[in-house]
Parts: C-alpha cells; sequence; structure tokens
C-alpha cells in the first residue's frame, strides 16, 4: 500500500521538490513568477491555473501538517509555535498576493471564457476577490491564533475518576448502568467544563468583536452575512436556514419525546435526568465493539472492505501510513476530523477512541471523508477539490448509516448488533435539532454582537426550550450547567457558521441510505458519481447525482424523520 502513496502523491513541475517553508521569503519567488506569468492563450490560462493550484496544495498540506501535529500535541509548545508562525507570519502575505492572482484571472479574457467545470471556481474567485480587504488580513491571522485557544483549553480538561480521564474516555461511564455512577461522573464533566466557562466565555467575546471588525470592514452590516459570502453559499440563503430550523422543530422533537418516554418506562424512572440518555435503556452493560487500538483499527478495515474492497483499501492505505491518530489521550485536542492533504492526494484522520459506539460512528463518518478524498484526488485543480461542507458531510454521513448494514463486524452478537443500529438511529434524529439549536443560536451571537455573557447564556437557554419542547428530560438544579452546554461545540469557537450543514448533510444521509436498503449496487454507484465531481457542480446538482434532493422543505424532513422512526421500531 505504500506504492499507492507514492502513485497518488501529485509530482511537482513548477514549485521545487526542496522547497523548505520557513517564512514568507521561501514562497514569495513563486508568487512573483505567477503575477509575472504572460496570460496569452486558452492553453496559457490554463497552465497558469495548474501552476497555481500546484502551489496552493503544497502551502494548505504544509500548513495542514502543522495543524495536525499541534492538535495531536497542543502540550507541545514547539508544535504550536510552528503552526501559529504559519498563520501570523506566512499566511497574511499569501492571503494578499492569493488576492492579486485572483485579480490577474479575473482580468483576463481568457479566464473568462473557460466554462465547464472551471464554472464553480469562477464564482467563488469572484467572491473571494469581491470581499477581500486588506485591513482584514491581520485580524484574520489574529483570528486563526485565537481559534486554537478552544483546543488548547479543552485537550486539558480531566476528571479523576478511577485514575486520570480525559473527558471523553470519562464520557464511557455514562453508559453504566450503575445510576449514581453516571450521575456522579457526569456532575464531574460538567463541573470541570464550569472551571474555564468564563475563559471560553471571554475568548468568544473577543472573537466576535474582531469577526464582527472584519465585517465592517469589507462592507457588511453583521459577521454572519459577511460569512455567509465568505463560506460562498450560492445556493441557499439564511431564510433557508431559518425554514430548516422551522421543518426540524415540527418534524423531530415529537419523534424524540416518544423515545424519551420508553426510555424513562424501560429504565422505570420518576424522572429522566441528562445522564441517563446514554446508557442501554434495557440496562445492559455498554457495547464493546473493539478489545484494543490494532482490533478497532482491522475491524473498521474489515468494515469498509465488505462494503466494497476499495474502501477497505483507502482505510489500509491510511493505517500503513500512519495517516490517522485514533486513540483519546491528555494533550490531544478534542474532537475528529479528517484533514484532505492536497499534494499528498491521501487524507490523515484524528479522533479520540475511547472504546465505545460513537469510536465505531466517528471512524464510518472519517473514513467517509477519507474515501471522498481518494475518489476525488484525479481532479486538476484544488479547487476543484475543495469541498463545500454540505457536499463532504454527505460522504461521511451517508457512511455512517451505508456502514452500519454492516457493522456484525464490530457485533457479532445479534442482539448487541440491534442495540448499536438503534442508538445510531436515535443518534440521526436527535443530531437535527442540536444542529439547529446551534445554527440559530449563531445567528443571534452575530446579529446581537455587543452581547453580554449573561445574555448569551440566556438565548441559548430560550432556543433549547424552543426545541426541546417536553421532550421529558428534567434539568432541575442544573440549570449552571445546562446555561453553558453551548460550549462543548468546537464549531462556535473555530468555525463559525459551520454546522448547518451536518444537518442538511443528515437529511441527504437518510435519503441515500434509503437508496442502500433498496438496491445498494445502484445507491454506491450514486455514491461514487457525486464524489467524483469534487465542486465541479453546484450543490443541488451535486445532491441530483446522488440521486436526492437537496431540500429541507417541511415535508420533506417529516417524511425522512418518519422513515427513520420506522427503522428504529423495526429493531425492537
Amino acid at each position: 500500500m505504500s506504492s499507492l502513496l507514492n502513485q497518488a502523491k501529485q509530482k511537482r513541475k513548477f514549485v521545487s521538490s526542496e522547497l523548505q517553508i520557513n517564512s514568507w521569503d521561501d514562497v514569495r519567488p513563486y508568487f512573483e513568477q505567477l503575477l509575472a506569468f504572460n496570460i496569452d492563450s486558452s492553453d496559457a490560462i490554463k497552465q497558469f491555473l495548474a501552476f497555481r493550484s500546484e502551489l496552493e496544495a503544497v502551502l494548505e498540506e504544509d500548513m495542514s501538517w502543522r495543524y495536525i501535529k499541534m492538535t495531536c500535541d497542543t502540550s507541545n509548545s514547539e508544535l504550536r509555535d510552528s503552526f501559529n508562525v504559519f498563520v501570523t507570519e506566512i499566511d497574511p502575505e499569501i492571503q494578499k498576493n492569493s488576492n492579486l492572482l485572483d485579480k490577474k484571472c479575473l482580468s483576463s479574457e481568457y479566464f473568462q471564457q473557460l466554462e465547464g467545470d472551471y464554472c464553480i471556481m469562477k464564482r467563488a474567485m469572484q467572491q473571494r476577490e469581491a470581499l477581500f480587504r486588506e485591513e482584514n488580513v491581520p485580524l484574520i491571522a489574529d483570528l486563526q491564533t485565537m481559534e486554537q485557544e478552544y483546543g488548547n483549553i479543552t485537550s486539558q480538561m480531566t476528571i479523576e475518576f478511577e485514575g486520570t480521564k480525559t473527558l471523553q474516555q470519562a464520557a464511557v461511564y455514562l453508559k453504566k448502568t450503575d445510576r449514581s455512577v453516571r450521575e456522579t461522573v457526569y456532575k464531574m464533566i460538567q463541573n470541570r467544563r464550569l472551571q474555564d466557562e468564563k475563559s471560553l466565555n471571554d475568548n468568544l467575546s473577543k472573537m466576535i468583536g474582531k469577526r464582527h471588525q472584519v465585517a465592517k470592514n469589507a462592507g457588511f452590516e453583521n459577521f454572519r452575512d459577511y460569512k455567509f459570502q465568505s463560506l460562498c453559499r450560492f445556493d441557499y440563503t439564511k431564510e433557508d436556514c431559518f425554514a430548516f430550523h422551522s421543518a426540524i422543530q415540527r418534524s423531530v422533537p415529537p419523534v424524540l419525546s416518544k423515545l424519551n418516554q420508553e426510555r424513562k418506562e424501560k429504565l422505570q424512572l420518576n424522572q429522566l435526568r441528562p445522564w441517563d440518555m446514554d446508557v442501554d435503556p434495557d440496562q445492559k452493560a455498554p457495547l464493546k465493539p473493539f478489545e484494543n487500538s490494532n482490533d478497532f483499527k482491522q475491524k473498521a478495515i474489515a468494515c469498509f472492505n465488505e462494503i466494497k474492497p476499495f474502501y477497505g483499501q483507502c482505510l489500509q492505505l491510511l493505517s500503513d501510513n500512519n495517516y490517522w491518530d485514533l486513540e483519546s489521550r491528555i494533550g490531544k485536542a478534542p474532537g475528529g476530523y479528517n484533514n484532505p492533504l492536497y499534494e499528498s492526494n491521501v487524507p490523515f484522520i484524528f479522533m479520540n477512541a475511547a472504546g465505545t459506539l460513537h469510536d465505531v460512528e466517528t471512524i464510518v463518518h472519517e473514513g467517509g471523508h477519507a474515501i471522498h478524498s481518494i475518489i476525488s484526488a484525479d481532479l486538476p485543480l484544488v479547487d476543484f477539490k475543495d469541498l463545500p461542507s454540505e457536499v463532504a458531510e454527505l460522504a461521511s454521513m451517508s457512511m455512517e448509516l451505508i456502514s452500519m448494514e454492516h457493522w456484525h463486524v464490530f457485533f457479532p452478537d445479534e442482539a448487541d448488533l440491534k442495540r448499536a443500529k438503534k442508538s445510531q438511529l436515535e443518534g440521526v434524529l436527535s443530531v437535527l435539532p442540536w444542529i439547529a439549536i446551534v445554527d440559530k443560536f449563531q445567528h443571534w451571537l452575530y446579529e446581537n454582537p455587543t452581547h453580554s455573557a449573561n445574555e448569551r447564556e440566556e438565548e441559548w437557554v430560550k432556543i433549547l426550550k424552543e426545541f426541546e419542547g417536553s421532550n421529558g428530560v428534567e434539568w432541575d438544579g442544573l440549570e449552571n450547567i445546562r446555561r453553558c452546554t453551548w460550549q462543548k461545540q468546537l464549531h462556535i469557537f473555530e468555525v463559525p457558521f459551520y454546522y448547518i450543514e451536518y444537518g442538511f448533510a443528515q437529511l441527504g444521509a437518510i435519503a441515500m441510505w434509503k437508496q442502500y436498503k433498496e438496491n445498494p449496487q445502484k445507491a454506491l454507484k450514486h455514491y461514487e458519481a457525486f464524489m467524483k465531481l469534487g465542486y465541479t457542480k453546484s450543490i443541488p446538482e451535486i445532491y441530483k447525482a446522488a440521486g436526492i434532493e437537496f431540500s429541507f422543505s417541511y415535508d420533506y424532513v417529516k417524511n425522512l424523520t418518519d422513515f427513520v422512526y420506522s427503522e428504529i421500531e423495526k429493531l425492537k
């Protein structure tokens, strides 16, 4: 498989293979050459774009490896400094010179004549150029540094319970059948989070102020409107997001209320509390999908191989070349991600495995991203492979559900397999209101940029109540915890407004899974068809290639919600 990595790696034709990036001066000559490049024909513009794409691939991969290494070990100051040097000293110059290259392209008659796959890239470039303000360059650099503070703070959060545990490791105890243990650990986790409540609030307040200034500099009333343009959301508007909020609020909470009532009755409880939501309702021991890290990797590869051998080969490629870091440990940043590496053309998977079902859900999710990266690797330009999240998350969330049909690899016992599937499907439904809540909260944050931390938390609770309704979960005595539950969502800190995409993609993934259950081969054909497009078509066109709709109307959401609930009922 190592040979496949060498075959996949993009061969350099413009950037020296000896390049070592220590400062902007190491990169400057390549931008100067591109700025001096004579675009005098249709062939010349394509050559120019190929050279520029190669340079972007080299730079983005260099920055990605700095980020990967830093998140794998946040306690290493050298790794943190290396990343910060790039974002504060090198990237600002890249931004300014990239803007000059955008202007060069847009002023070229040969660039304007490009059609087909180039159309999406052209509109994105026009958007970037229109939004660029040199006075925002240092502000954005500052924000990139500030955004990492969330990971620095949360990666150090541990509790002492049967030894030192990261919060991810401690969460395993929330599945224990002993309710007193669940309550104790839940409160320990939340009280540990509360220790940094003010620090995280202060950090976000500073970022909101700086983000608002970026928006004002670019001529926008607020950061939300700026960010929608910055994210190149050409295919839907903020009003569509509001429609999604409404459709989810009307469709999903009533189903969750039924499921919660069933949980309460099975657990024989007078009150359903937050620490009762992860335990098996039949009081069975937590599912144990793997024995150790190596077992986890081998089972993940076997699961993907069963869906299609090529998918297993993709994960094997990552394993053979250490392009993943899966285990949770102190000092490692929280969460999980798949980082595409545009020169290597092989992605890196990062996650925090602690021996739970959630780890299975995460590896198949990030594995879906990895397959997408590898399948779209042959597209000639970075712009064609730089996916919007609505498309990227469709691949990963669809794989969560498609792979579920092959989870016997992790759960050979039929009863355990049903439990795992039921938990996954309940999670699919419960995440939709959470996404809507987080997104609606972010709209409020930036529509009201001068709000206080207290007002922020009051609004959060208000939105929670709108979506939770009478879901049966009691929060009496936990009001101080509930007020800041938003702080566990890293997207709010690190990637503002990047979350609604998960909601759109989750709906698409349910539709993809429905296809797979009806006709597996046809569904996989559609699955790969949309992935091969990269980002060379509009989002609705890409969803159409997947054989599904890009929709979030009430009727569409209600139909998909009912389908998932019907599948849950079959597992009882």
